[in-house]
């Protein structure tokens, strides 16, 4: 039977929220569309969210058009920051992840812009750990129908995503794959789930138990 453990990005493998800000208030600054400063909470803020909602709460000011233009030169700056600078990445994920590698496949699905999970890659070399990747900006669907989708063309039995939102138990719950949550990112899971509060207790979790067959 194939297995496969699903990953979410932000507050699951690393907290990229610093260096996120930085780039969009450089781009911001550039293109002249709009007078504002971003903050690290503004940013944490709307982590999860589809590109299109995060604009929206960002830069509700702004017509259709300019905040789809400043979205998009946000987005572009942000992949080459964060391809040269990288984030915080979490304590034991190179480990675990290599360790985890041995007898399942690893994924990961994200509701952030194309090039994004690319850019965490280059910047840590973690290429060889993952075996297939989907986000919002590759086909603007949500995080439900890319888990699924990922799932799917990797002709999984079972999986289980890992993730630190409510928003992701929910995506797992439409996908109808298990969940993990990593308790010690950005939010809390209303439902009592398997949960981890560092990534290392991955490696010591019974994953098996926490997995759901696809049907």
């Amino acid at each position: 039977m194939k297995q496969g453990i699903i990953f979410d990005m932000d507050g699951t493998l690393w907290d990229s929220a610093e260096n996120v800000t930085k780039s969009w208030n450089l781009a911001i600054e550039q293109s002249g569309l709009l007078k504002k400063t971003l903050t690290t909470a503004d940013i944490k803020g709307v982590m999860g969210k589809t590109m299109d909602k995060i604009a929206e709460e960002l830069f509700g000011e702004l017509a259709d058009g300019p905040r789809e233009k400043l979205l998009a030169l946000c987005c572009a700056e942000e992949n080459d920051y964060l391809r040269r600078h990288g984030g915080v990445l979490y304590a034991g994920v190179k480990e675990t992840l290599a360790a985890l590698k041995e007898n399942r496949n690893l994924y990961i699905v994200s509701n952030c812009q194309s090039g994004y999970i690319e850019a965490f890659l280059d910047y840590y070399g973690l290429w060889d750990c993952f075996s297939d990747i989907e986000c919002y900006g590759n086909n603007g669907r949500k995080k439900g129908e890319n888990i699924r989708l990922l799932a799917e063309r990797n002709h999984l039995d079972a999986a289980v995503y890992v993730g630190d939102i409510q928003g992701d138990y929910d995506a797992s719950a439409e996908a109808g794959v298990g969940f993990i949550h990593a308790a010690y990112g950005f939010g809390a899971v209303a439902q009592k789930v398997p949960a981890v509060r560092a990534i290392t207790e991955l490696a010591e979790t019974d994953i098996a138990a926490a997995m759901k067959k696809i049907g």
